[in-house]
Protein backbone atom coordinates (compact mmCIF):
# COMPACT_ATOMS: atom_id res chain seq x y z
CA UNK A 1 0.00 0.00 0.00
CA UNK A 2 1.32 3.36 -0.77
CA UNK A 3 0.78 6.38 1.34
CA UNK A 4 1.57 9.96 -0.34
CA UNK A 5 0.50 13.65 1.05
CA UNK A 6 1.06 16.26 -0.84
CA UNK A 7 3.68 18.88 0.48
CA UNK A 8 1.29 21.77 0.32
CA UNK A 9 -1.28 19.62 2.00
CA UNK A 10 1.20 18.87 4.56
CA UNK A 11 1.91 22.31 5.24
CA UNK A 12 -1.57 23.54 5.39
CA UNK A 13 -2.20 21.08 8.05
CA UNK A 14 0.84 21.66 10.13
CA UNK A 15 0.05 25.95 10.21
CA UNK A 16 -3.64 24.50 10.95
CA UNK A 17 -2.28 22.68 13.78
CA UNK A 18 -0.16 25.41 15.03
CA UNK A 19 -2.73 27.77 15.86
CA UNK A 20 -5.77 27.26 18.43
CA UNK A 21 -9.06 28.29 17.36
CA UNK A 22 -9.07 31.20 20.30
CA UNK A 23 -5.96 32.69 18.96
CA UNK A 24 -7.69 32.49 15.04
CA UNK A 25 -10.67 34.38 15.95
CA UNK A 26 -8.84 36.83 18.74
CA UNK A 27 -9.91 39.77 16.99
CA UNK A 28 -13.76 39.31 17.02
CA UNK A 29 -13.65 37.76 20.57
CA UNK A 30 -11.89 40.49 21.80
CA UNK A 31 -14.41 42.55 20.24
CA UNK A 32 -17.45 40.47 22.07
CA UNK A 33 -15.88 40.90 25.62
CA UNK A 34 -15.16 44.41 25.59
CA UNK A 35 -18.88 45.09 24.06
CA UNK A 36 -17.86 46.39 20.67
CA UNK A 37 -20.50 44.54 19.10
CA UNK A 38 -20.61 46.99 16.14
CA UNK A 39 -17.26 46.44 15.51
CA UNK A 40 -17.74 42.37 16.03
CA UNK A 41 -20.41 42.58 13.39
CA UNK A 42 -18.37 44.30 10.93
CA UNK A 43 -15.70 41.96 11.01
CA UNK A 44 -18.07 38.66 11.10
CA UNK A 45 -18.93 40.76 7.72
CA UNK A 46 -15.24 40.48 6.81
CA UNK A 47 -15.06 37.02 7.26
CA UNK A 48 -17.69 35.34 5.42
CA UNK A 49 -15.83 32.64 4.47
CA UNK A 50 -15.91 31.61 7.79
CA UNK A 51 -19.47 30.66 6.95
CA UNK A 52 -18.72 28.45 4.31
CA UNK A 53 -15.91 26.20 5.38
CA UNK A 54 -15.39 23.43 8.45
CA UNK A 55 -15.81 26.09 10.62
CA UNK A 56 -19.74 27.64 9.32
CA UNK A 57 -21.85 26.33 12.54
CA UNK A 58 -19.48 28.48 14.98
CA UNK A 59 -19.83 31.86 12.28
CA UNK A 60 -23.54 31.55 12.37
CA UNK A 61 -23.77 30.88 16.64
CA UNK A 62 -21.48 34.11 16.74
CA UNK A 63 -23.75 36.30 14.32
CA UNK A 64 -26.43 34.75 16.15
CA UNK A 65 -24.85 36.31 20.01
CA UNK A 66 -23.74 39.58 18.27
CA UNK A 67 -27.42 40.64 17.12
CA UNK A 68 -28.79 39.40 19.84
CA UNK A 69 -26.84 41.57 21.87
CA UNK A 70 -27.04 44.27 19.39
CA UNK A 71 -30.76 43.70 19.77
CA UNK A 72 -31.27 42.11 16.46
CA UNK A 73 -33.85 39.67 17.58
CA UNK A 74 -35.03 38.59 14.18
CA UNK A 75 -32.14 38.81 12.30
CA UNK A 76 -30.25 36.92 15.55
CA UNK A 77 -33.19 34.41 15.11
CA UNK A 78 -32.17 33.70 11.02
CA UNK A 79 -28.59 32.91 12.28
CA UNK A 80 -29.36 30.69 14.95
CA UNK A 81 -32.01 28.81 12.30
CA UNK A 82 -28.51 28.33 10.23
CA UNK A 83 -26.90 27.00 13.11
CA UNK A 84 -29.73 24.87 14.06
CA UNK A 85 -29.82 23.49 10.52
CA UNK A 86 -26.23 21.97 10.67
CA UNK A 87 -26.71 21.14 14.03
CA UNK A 88 -29.43 18.73 12.69
CA UNK A 89 -27.18 17.94 9.51
CA UNK A 90 -25.29 15.01 11.09
CA UNK A 91 -24.35 13.37 7.45
CA UNK A 92 -20.31 13.01 7.33
CA UNK A 93 -18.62 14.05 4.96
CA UNK A 94 -16.07 11.54 3.94
CA UNK A 95 -13.71 13.48 2.46
CA UNK A 96 -12.96 15.36 6.29
CA UNK A 97 -13.13 11.84 8.06
CA UNK A 98 -10.64 10.52 5.76
CA UNK A 99 -8.35 13.44 5.95
CA UNK A 100 -9.05 13.60 9.65
CA UNK A 101 -7.24 10.16 10.25
CA UNK A 102 -4.41 11.19 8.57
CA UNK A 103 -4.00 14.58 10.51
CA UNK A 104 -6.39 15.53 13.33
CA UNK A 105 -10.07 16.75 13.56
CA UNK A 106 -9.17 20.10 13.25
CA UNK A 107 -10.28 19.44 9.53
CA UNK A 108 -13.78 18.00 10.28
CA UNK A 109 -16.91 20.37 10.10
CA UNK A 110 -17.33 21.44 13.61
CA UNK A 111 -19.95 19.61 14.91
CA UNK A 112 -21.01 21.86 18.15
CA UNK A 113 -20.83 20.02 21.95
CA UNK A 114 -23.95 18.95 23.04
CA UNK A 115 -24.74 21.53 25.70
CA UNK A 116 -23.65 24.46 22.79
CA UNK A 117 -26.56 22.93 21.04
CA UNK A 118 -28.81 23.37 23.93
CA UNK A 119 -27.43 27.39 23.75
CA UNK A 120 -28.58 27.62 20.54
CA UNK A 121 -32.16 26.74 21.93
CA UNK A 122 -31.74 28.69 24.59
CA UNK A 123 -31.27 32.08 22.69
CA UNK A 124 -34.04 31.29 19.87
CA UNK A 125 -35.99 31.30 23.08
CA UNK A 126 -34.89 34.76 24.60
CA UNK A 127 -35.10 36.50 21.39
CA UNK A 128 -38.78 35.12 20.86
CA UNK A 129 -39.41 36.66 24.23
CA UNK A 130 -38.48 40.20 23.34
CA UNK A 131 -40.01 39.92 20.24
CA UNK A 132 -43.48 39.33 22.00
CA UNK A 133 -43.68 35.41 20.57
CA UNK A 134 -44.23 33.29 23.63
CA UNK A 135 -45.87 30.16 21.65
CA UNK A 136 -42.17 30.52 19.50
CA UNK A 137 -40.03 30.80 22.50
CA UNK A 138 -42.17 27.75 24.56
CA UNK A 139 -41.30 25.66 21.57
CA UNK A 140 -37.66 26.12 22.00
CA UNK A 141 -37.49 25.48 25.44
CA UNK A 142 -39.44 21.87 24.72
CA UNK A 143 -36.69 21.45 22.03
CA UNK A 144 -34.02 21.55 24.50
CA UNK A 145 -34.80 18.96 26.30
CA UNK A 146 -36.19 16.95 23.63
CA UNK A 147 -32.57 17.29 21.93
CA UNK A 148 -30.92 16.38 24.87
CA UNK A 149 -33.07 13.02 24.59
CA UNK A 150 -32.11 12.65 20.73
CA UNK A 151 -28.42 13.17 21.28
CA UNK A 152 -27.60 11.04 24.24
CA UNK A 153 -29.87 8.26 22.70
CA UNK A 154 -27.05 8.29 20.06
CA UNK A 155 -24.38 6.55 22.61
CA UNK A 156 -24.75 3.41 23.58
CA UNK A 157 -21.75 3.50 26.30
CA UNK A 158 -20.97 6.86 28.79
CA UNK A 159 -23.98 8.82 27.89
CA UNK A 160 -24.12 12.44 29.38
CA UNK A 161 -24.47 13.02 32.19
CA UNK A 162 -26.04 16.46 31.65
CA UNK A 163 -29.15 14.42 30.29
CA UNK A 164 -31.96 16.95 31.72
CA UNK A 165 -32.08 21.13 31.32
CA UNK A 166 -33.52 22.59 34.69
CA UNK A 167 -33.41 25.96 33.31
CA UNK A 168 -34.79 25.31 30.10
CA UNK A 169 -38.15 24.13 32.47
CA UNK A 170 -37.73 26.48 34.57
CA UNK A 171 -37.77 29.59 31.40
CA UNK A 172 -40.79 27.33 30.24
CA UNK A 173 -42.51 27.76 33.42
CA UNK A 174 -42.54 31.99 33.68
CA UNK A 175 -43.43 32.04 30.09
CA UNK A 176 -46.40 30.09 31.09
CA UNK A 177 -46.74 32.15 33.98
CA UNK A 178 -46.69 35.34 32.55
CA UNK A 179 -49.64 33.90 29.54
CA UNK A 180 -51.38 33.37 32.46
CA UNK A 181 -51.15 29.60 31.69
CA UNK A 182 -51.04 28.52 35.72
CA UNK A 183 -51.55 24.73 34.73
CA UNK A 184 -48.87 24.42 32.89
CA UNK A 185 -46.71 27.08 34.56
CA UNK A 186 -46.87 24.70 37.17
CA UNK A 187 -46.01 21.63 35.50
CA UNK A 188 -43.09 22.94 34.05
CA UNK A 189 -41.68 24.21 37.92
CA UNK A 190 -42.36 21.02 39.01
CA UNK A 191 -40.15 19.58 36.28
CA UNK A 192 -37.55 22.51 36.97
CA UNK A 193 -37.87 21.34 40.34
CA UNK A 194 -37.10 17.97 39.88
CA UNK A 195 -34.45 17.92 37.88
CA UNK A 196 -32.50 20.75 39.89
CA UNK A 197 -33.07 18.88 42.84
CA UNK A 198 -32.01 14.90 41.35
CA UNK A 199 -29.09 16.04 39.16
CA UNK A 200 -28.16 19.50 39.32
CA UNK A 201 -27.68 19.84 43.12
CA UNK A 202 -24.86 16.83 42.49
CA UNK A 203 -23.78 17.39 39.41
CA UNK A 204 -22.80 21.18 39.22
CA UNK A 205 -23.76 22.49 42.68
CA UNK A 206 -27.03 24.16 41.65
CA UNK A 207 -29.54 24.07 44.10
CA UNK A 208 -33.39 24.55 43.33
CA UNK A 209 -33.94 28.47 43.73
CA UNK A 210 -36.04 29.72 46.24
CA UNK A 211 -37.77 31.57 43.63
CA UNK A 212 -38.77 28.68 41.88
CA UNK A 213 -40.23 27.20 45.09
CA UNK A 214 -42.35 30.50 45.58
CA UNK A 215 -43.30 30.03 41.78
CA UNK A 216 -44.26 26.13 41.95
CA UNK A 217 -46.08 27.09 45.21
CA UNK A 218 -48.16 29.82 43.38
CA UNK A 219 -48.72 28.48 40.39
CA UNK A 220 -50.49 25.03 42.22
CA UNK A 221 -52.71 27.18 44.27
CA UNK A 222 -53.74 29.34 40.92
CA UNK A 223 -54.44 25.97 39.21
CA UNK A 224 -56.71 24.67 42.19
CA UNK A 225 -54.11 22.11 43.53
CA UNK A 226 -54.54 22.23 47.10
CA UNK A 227 -53.35 18.71 47.85
CA UNK A 228 -50.02 19.89 45.59
CA UNK A 229 -50.17 23.31 47.89
CA UNK A 230 -49.65 21.21 51.17
CA UNK A 231 -47.15 18.91 49.53
CA UNK A 232 -44.58 21.58 48.57
CA UNK A 233 -45.34 23.77 51.93
CA UNK A 234 -44.44 20.54 54.01
CA UNK A 235 -41.95 19.69 51.59
CA UNK A 236 -40.26 23.13 51.17
CA UNK A 237 -40.75 24.35 55.06
CA UNK A 238 -42.49 27.92 53.65
CA UNK A 239 -46.33 29.06 53.62
CA UNK A 240 -47.65 29.49 49.62
CA UNK A 241 -47.08 33.57 49.27
CA UNK A 242 -49.25 35.73 48.39
CA UNK A 243 -49.55 38.58 45.45
CA UNK A 244 -51.34 41.74 44.81
CA UNK A 245 -53.71 41.02 41.81
CA UNK A 246 -52.82 44.92 40.60
CA UNK A 247 -48.74 44.50 40.36
CA UNK A 248 -47.00 43.67 37.43
CA UNK A 249 -43.67 41.22 37.76
CA UNK A 250 -40.54 41.60 36.23
CA UNK A 251 -38.14 38.68 35.58
CA UNK A 252 -34.73 39.95 34.92
CA UNK A 253 -32.45 37.31 33.81
CA UNK A 254 -28.78 37.89 34.13
CA UNK A 255 -25.45 36.41 32.65
CA UNK A 256 -22.27 36.80 33.71
CA UNK A 257 -18.53 36.68 31.95
CA UNK A 258 -17.80 33.89 29.23
CA UNK A 259 -17.58 30.56 29.17
CA UNK A 260 -14.26 28.14 28.97
CA UNK A 261 -12.25 28.05 26.02
CA UNK A 262 -10.20 24.50 24.36
CA UNK A 263 -6.94 24.61 24.49
CA UNK A 264 -5.01 21.16 24.69
CA UNK A 265 -3.22 18.09 27.01
CA UNK A 266 -1.19 14.92 26.23
CA UNK A 267 -2.22 11.60 27.34
CA UNK A 268 0.48 8.81 27.32
CA UNK A 269 -1.21 5.01 26.87
CA UNK A 270 1.00 1.79 26.93
CA UNK A 271 -0.06 -0.85 24.60
CA UNK A 272 -0.99 -3.81 27.46
CA UNK A 273 -2.11 -6.71 24.40
CA UNK A 274 -5.10 -7.94 22.89
CA UNK A 275 -7.82 -9.70 25.23
CA UNK A 276 -10.84 -11.57 23.63
CA UNK A 277 -10.59 -9.34 20.27
CA UNK A 278 -10.11 -5.85 22.18
CA UNK A 279 -6.56 -4.13 22.16
CA UNK A 280 -6.32 -3.24 25.95
CA UNK A 281 -4.64 0.62 26.40
CA UNK A 282 -4.12 1.81 30.01
CA UNK A 283 -3.11 4.98 31.59
CA UNK A 284 -1.11 5.59 34.63
CA UNK A 285 -2.17 9.16 34.57
CA UNK A 286 -5.66 8.40 35.25
CA UNK A 287 -4.58 4.79 36.92
CA UNK A 288 -7.66 3.59 33.73
CA UNK A 289 -7.25 0.72 30.81
CA UNK A 290 -8.86 1.43 27.60
CA UNK A 291 -10.47 -1.60 25.28
CA UNK A 292 -10.86 -0.73 21.48
CA UNK A 293 -12.18 -3.32 19.64
CA UNK A 294 -9.99 -4.29 17.09
CA UNK A 295 -11.89 -7.33 15.78
CA UNK A 296 -13.31 -5.89 12.75
CA UNK A 297 -10.42 -3.99 11.58
CA UNK A 298 -8.34 -5.27 8.38
CA UNK A 299 -4.69 -6.72 8.77
CA UNK A 300 -2.69 -4.20 8.45
CA UNK A 301 -5.27 -2.42 10.82
CA UNK A 302 -5.10 -4.46 13.71
CA UNK A 303 -1.26 -5.11 13.28
CA UNK A 304 -0.80 -1.37 13.31
CA UNK A 305 -2.38 -1.48 16.61
CA UNK A 306 -0.37 -3.70 17.86
CA UNK A 307 2.68 -2.21 16.86
CA UNK A 308 1.34 0.63 19.10
CA UNK A 309 3.30 0.67 22.00
CA UNK A 310 3.17 3.98 24.08
CA UNK A 311 1.50 6.36 22.34
CA UNK A 312 0.68 9.81 22.81
CA UNK A 313 -2.73 11.47 22.03
CA UNK A 314 -4.01 14.74 22.19
CA UNK A 315 -7.46 15.75 23.64
CA UNK A 316 -8.91 19.20 23.91
CA UNK A 317 -9.33 20.35 27.52
CA UNK A 318 -11.12 23.74 29.00
CA UNK A 319 -9.63 26.53 30.76
CA UNK A 320 -11.80 28.65 32.56
CA UNK A 321 -12.37 32.34 32.55
CA UNK A 322 -13.34 33.08 36.24
CA UNK A 323 -15.91 36.28 35.68
CA UNK A 324 -15.13 39.56 37.20
CA UNK A 325 -18.84 39.48 39.27
CA UNK A 326 -20.55 35.97 40.64
CA UNK A 327 -23.36 37.49 42.61
CA UNK A 328 -25.85 40.23 42.35
CA UNK A 329 -28.49 41.71 43.17
CA UNK A 330 -31.71 43.91 42.34
CA UNK A 331 -32.21 46.89 44.67
CA UNK A 332 -35.21 48.94 44.94
CA UNK A 333 -36.17 51.85 47.24
CA UNK A 334 -37.26 49.79 49.92
CA UNK A 335 -36.12 46.00 49.13
CA UNK A 336 -33.00 44.08 47.63
CA UNK A 337 -33.92 40.61 45.30
CA UNK A 338 -31.03 38.75 45.68
CA UNK A 339 -30.21 36.71 41.83
CA UNK A 340 -30.20 33.34 42.18
CA UNK A 341 -28.08 30.80 40.21
CA UNK A 342 -30.14 29.30 37.41
CA UNK A 343 -27.11 27.75 35.47
CA UNK A 344 -23.79 27.13 35.59
CA UNK A 345 -22.69 26.65 32.11
CA UNK A 346 -18.72 26.46 33.10
CA UNK A 347 -19.69 23.15 34.66
CA UNK A 348 -21.71 21.90 32.41
CA UNK A 349 -19.34 22.10 29.57
CA UNK A 350 -16.52 20.56 32.22
CA UNK A 351 -18.69 18.01 32.10
CA UNK A 352 -20.31 17.53 28.46
CA UNK A 353 -16.40 17.10 27.61
CA UNK A 354 -15.46 14.92 29.89
CA UNK A 355 -18.21 12.90 28.95
CA UNK A 356 -17.55 12.76 25.44
CA UNK A 357 -14.03 11.89 25.48
CA UNK A 358 -14.82 8.68 27.25
CA UNK A 359 -16.98 8.06 24.00
CA UNK A 360 -14.29 9.37 21.59
CA UNK A 361 -11.37 7.20 22.91
CA UNK A 362 -11.59 4.78 20.44
CA UNK A 363 -11.47 7.24 17.07
CA UNK A 364 -8.65 8.94 18.77
CA UNK A 365 -7.17 5.62 18.93
CA UNK A 366 -7.90 4.50 15.06
CA UNK A 367 -6.04 7.57 13.73
CA UNK A 368 -3.13 6.93 15.73
CA UNK A 369 -2.95 3.32 13.93
CA UNK A 370 -3.52 4.91 10.55
CA UNK A 371 -0.87 7.35 10.93
CA UNK A 372 1.10 4.35 12.11
CA UNK A 373 0.59 2.48 8.73
CA UNK A 374 1.44 5.16 6.63
CA UNK A 375 4.71 5.66 8.61
CA UNK A 376 5.35 1.72 8.37
CA UNK A 377 4.75 2.19 4.68
CA UNK A 378 6.67 5.08 4.16
CA UNK A 379 10.17 3.16 5.54
CA UNK A 380 9.42 -0.27 4.05
CA UNK A 381 10.08 2.25 0.21
CA UNK A 382 12.51 5.02 1.82
CA UNK A 383 13.96 5.23 5.35
CA UNK A 384 14.00 9.02 5.16
CA UNK A 385 10.48 8.80 3.72
CA UNK A 386 9.47 7.15 6.90
CA UNK A 387 10.82 9.94 9.58
CA UNK A 388 9.81 12.32 7.20
CA UNK A 389 5.97 11.09 7.63
CA UNK A 390 6.93 10.46 11.13
CA UNK A 391 7.44 14.25 12.17
CA UNK A 392 4.22 14.82 10.09
CA UNK A 393 2.22 12.21 12.10
CA UNK A 394 3.70 13.93 15.61
CA UNK A 395 3.24 17.67 14.50
CA UNK A 396 -0.77 16.68 13.17
CA UNK A 397 -1.20 15.00 16.23
CA UNK A 398 -3.46 18.16 17.64
CA UNK A 399 -7.28 18.57 19.49
CA UNK A 400 -9.81 19.70 18.12
CA UNK A 401 -9.43 23.58 19.96
CA UNK A 402 -12.69 25.05 18.35
CA UNK A 403 -15.49 26.41 20.55
CA UNK A 404 -18.22 28.77 21.29
CA UNK A 405 -16.85 31.46 23.09
CA UNK A 406 -18.99 34.00 23.28
CA UNK A 407 -21.16 31.98 25.81
CA UNK A 408 -21.98 33.10 29.22
CA UNK A 409 -20.42 31.80 32.34
CA UNK A 410 -23.81 31.48 33.92
CA UNK A 411 -27.06 32.58 34.09
CA UNK A 412 -28.79 33.72 37.71
CA UNK A 413 -32.26 35.08 37.56
CA UNK A 414 -34.75 36.42 39.97
CA UNK A 415 -39.21 37.68 39.74
CA UNK A 416 -40.48 40.65 41.64
CA UNK A 417 -43.64 42.09 42.42
CA UNK A 418 -43.90 45.95 40.88
CA UNK A 419 -46.31 47.82 40.34
CA UNK A 420 -47.86 49.83 37.49
CA UNK A 421 -45.76 52.09 36.58
CA UNK A 422 -42.19 53.27 35.62
CA UNK A 423 -39.32 51.85 38.30
CA UNK A 424 -35.74 52.94 38.92
CA UNK A 425 -34.27 50.14 40.14
CA UNK A 426 -30.36 49.41 40.74
CA UNK A 427 -28.57 46.59 40.32
CA UNK A 428 -25.94 45.52 42.52
CA UNK A 429 -23.20 43.37 41.03
CA UNK A 430 -20.30 41.74 43.19
CA UNK A 431 -16.75 40.15 42.61
CA UNK A 432 -13.92 39.66 44.45
CA UNK A 433 -13.10 42.99 46.30
CA UNK A 434 -15.32 44.78 43.74
CA UNK A 435 -18.72 45.93 43.14
CA UNK A 436 -20.49 47.64 40.41
CA UNK A 437 -23.66 49.35 39.77
CA UNK A 438 -26.09 49.46 37.07
CA UNK A 439 -29.55 51.57 36.37
CA UNK A 440 -32.47 49.54 35.25
CA UNK A 441 -34.97 51.49 34.18
CA UNK A 442 -38.48 49.09 33.87
CA UNK A 443 -41.80 50.15 32.67
CA UNK A 444 -44.65 47.78 34.09
CA UNK A 445 -47.87 47.19 33.89
CA UNK A 446 -50.63 45.99 35.69
CA UNK A 447 -50.86 42.07 35.40
CA UNK A 448 -48.51 41.72 32.98
CA UNK A 449 -45.04 40.23 33.24
CA UNK A 450 -41.85 42.69 31.73
CA UNK A 451 -38.36 40.37 30.97
CA UNK A 452 -35.36 42.03 30.99
CA UNK A 453 -31.51 40.17 30.07
CA UNK A 454 -28.36 41.57 31.41
CA UNK A 455 -25.21 40.06 30.12
CA UNK A 456 -22.25 41.44 32.37
CA UNK A 457 -19.30 41.10 30.18
CA UNK A 458 -16.91 41.97 32.73
CA UNK A 459 -15.37 45.65 32.27
CA UNK A 460 -18.19 45.91 29.66
CA UNK A 461 -21.82 45.60 29.59
CA UNK A 462 -24.72 45.80 26.93
CA UNK A 463 -28.71 45.62 28.14
CA UNK A 464 -31.43 44.20 26.34
CA UNK A 465 -34.62 45.60 27.03
CA UNK A 466 -37.74 43.33 27.16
Amino acid sequence: MKYALPSMAILSLLVWGCATFYQTTAVIQNNIQQGNFEAANKQLEKEKKWATNQNRVLYFMNRGVVDFMLGLHDESNQYFNKADYYIEDFSKNMGSEALALISNPMVKPYQPEDFEAIMVNYYKALNYIALADYEGALVECRRVNIRLQQLNDRYKKHKNKYANDAFAHNLMGLIYDAMGDYNNAFIAYRNAFEVYDDEYTTLFGVTPPLQLKKDLLLSAKKSGFPKEVQYYEDKFGMTCPTENQNDGKLVYIWMTGFGPVKSEWSLNLTNMGVNNGNMIFGSDELGMTFPVFIGNQSREQQSAFKNLSIVRMAFPKYIERPPKFVTAELASESKKYPLELAQDINKIAYQSLQDRLLRELGNSLLRLATKQMMEQAGRNQNENLGTIISIVNAMTEKADTRNWQSLPYAISYTKIPLSEGIHQLQLNQYGQNTKTTEKVTVDIKAGKTTFKVFHQLGGASVLNNY
